[in-house]
């Protein structure tokens, strides 16, 4: 009867053995798999370490950006306001030059006419205005220190606008 239970018993002892084996190498897959699991796993949370600290970093430098353009876009309305300004002084600076070198050259033509009204005048009644003597010279003298001033005062104010227009063309490029 041994004989008979002894057959199937080593029948189960093969396919336990078998199974064990089975087991045995399942395990060691299991482990395998789980210890290069765990070592991927290892490798992507230093990516993710690095990778947030990257963006921690991104993140501050943006900030610091953001400031700097604020700060930037301030300074260039404030730039903006001032050069407003330098284009109003200067267009009242322009308008009263003109007005004044109109008058100015009117002023020196009326000058230049009387002068010459004069002359011709005294040229031709030389004779009848000998008596009076230096008047006639007074006048024409007096006329003719008022033109040189008038002359003076336009080459003055000429000069002074061009000096205007080319300090406010350097200031507007800067």
């Amino acid at each position: 009867p041994f004989a008979k239970v002894k057959g199937p018993i080593s029948g189960m002892i093969e396919k336990l053995e078998s199974e064990a084996g089975a087991d045995a190498s399942h395990k060691a897959f299991c482990d395998e798999e789980m210890s290069g699991s765990t070592a991927k796993k290892e490798e992507l949370n230093g990516n993710v370490e690095k990778l947030s600290t990257k963006i921690d970093q991104m993140t501050a430098s943006s900030a610091q950006l953001k400031e700097e353009i604020t700060e930037t876009q301030k300074a260039l309305s404030e730039l903006i306001a001032s050069q407003a300004e330098m284009d109003k002084m200067r267009a009242t600076e322009k308008e009263t030059f003109v007005s004044n070198k109109a008058d100015m050259e009117q002023g020196l033509e009326g000058v230049k006419l009387a002068l010459k009204v004069l002359r011709e005048y005294y040229a031709k009644a030389a004779k009848a205005h000998e008596a009076e003597g230096g008047a006639s010279t007074g006048i024409i003298g007096t006329l003719e220190v008022v033109e040189s001033d008038f002359s003076k005062g336009l080459a003055e104010m000429i000069a002074i606008e061009e000096s205007a227009a080319s300090s406010y063309d350097t200031e507007s490029k800067e």
